[in-house]
């Protein structure tokens, strides 16, 4: 059943033919190792800007560790990757590197830093970088509220958006928007509300400005959750997916369908390219990528018929970040 998080909302389940031609068979052409000069190599995502490949990831000593640092590689052919910056935070953990292209054409970089040592109760800040040309990056911009830890970005005419999760007790989630990449606002509170702690997420908007949310949640129950949303979505439905997930990241094909890539806890764990059903409210894996124990938070770019897919895995004994190519056939 759906679940409606304000009583006033009125909304169709699928209002944008998100679900068109049945199940897409994935076939993966090639992966490929990128890097793995850290200790530990995480976190990542993925963008085409100006004509090149930016991966971006979180490199520390561990899973979690005092010294984490957001690096940025630059390819002009997925094959070749230089690093062309390092953002580090004195004092701070910086984790989960998020990239997105602004409204005025800037590449963006996201994420968070974990206080080492807390100042007056706040643990957590998340910020933004903005470079023109994906090498020469600003200041860091310190976004959202205080002990928010705003995750992934979508830009849609103009606006993007971002949804912050709280690190304090209260494990309420926060949609921001901004039109710049440096300033954002809570454009709505509390859209998951009641529920057990929610998270990371995944924003996709359809053509007729229709909001869905992939949002994973942990606690009990851990079961992934689909939002939906009109504008100016300040009101959510939300469906639960049945399936624990982490690291969503989430695509909508040109034909309707919707992708995710995440990672999978049941049996083995894994990163799992899977289809998303709006509809029957379902998540459905079609290809397992080589992967297993500390894996997944992925990046997904759609590029010349191919699916380009960002993701890290410890299957071959260290954290490292891949790259693979997988065709999806209609």
């Amino acid at each position: 059943m759906w679940r409606v998080t304000f009583a006033l909302l009125a909304i169709a389940v699928a209002p944008c033919a998100v679900w068109a031609g049945g199940v897409p068979m994935a076939k993966l052409i090639e992966v490929r190792k990128v890097w793995d000069q850290a200790p530990h190599n995480a976190f990542t995502d993925l963008i085409r800007f100006r004509e090149r490949w930016f991966c971006a990831f979180r490199e520390g000593k561990g899973h979690v560790c005092d010294t984490g640092a957001l690096r940025v590689l630059a390819s002009p052919d997925g094959v070749g990757w230089k690093p062309v910056a390092l953002m580090t935070w004195d004092g701070g953990d910086v984790r989960d590197a998020k990239l997105s292209v602004t409204a005025d054409g800037q590449l963006m970089l996201n994420g968070a830093v974990r206080f080492v040592r807390p100042v007056v109760g706040q643990t957590h800040q998340s910020v933004t970088w903005l470079s023109a040309d994906g090498e020469t990056w600003g200041e860091p911009n310190r976004v959202a509220d205080p002990n928010f830890w705003m995750w992934s970005v979508t830009w849609h005419k103009g606006v993007g958006y971002g949804i912050g999760y709280s690190t304090a007790a209260n494990k309420l989630i926060r949609l921001y928007h901004s039109r710049d990449g440096r300033k954002w606002d809570t454009l709505a509170d509390d859209i998951f509300p009641g529920g057990t702690f929610a998270n990371e997420t995944s924003l996709v908007f359809c053509p007729d400005d229709t909001g869905y949310c992939l949002l994973r949640r942990d606690g009990t129950p851990s079961s992934a959750q689909l939002g939906v949303s009109k504008p100016p979505y300040t009101g959510w439905v939300w469906r639960d997916l049945g399936v624990r997930i982490g690291g969503p990241k989430m695509i909508r094909l040109p034909d309707g369908r919707f992708l995710a890539t995440v990672r999978l806890y049941d049996k083995k764990v894994r990163t799992a390219l899977c289809t998303i059903d709006p509809e029957k409210g379902a998540l459905a894996e079609i290809l397992t990528l080589p992967s297993g124990g500390d894996t997944s938070y992925a990046g997904m770019v759609l590029h010349e018929g191919l699916l380009w897919l960002s993701y890290y895995s410890s299957h071959e004994g260290k954290t490292s970040i891949y790259l693979a190519k997988v065709k999806i056939e209609p």
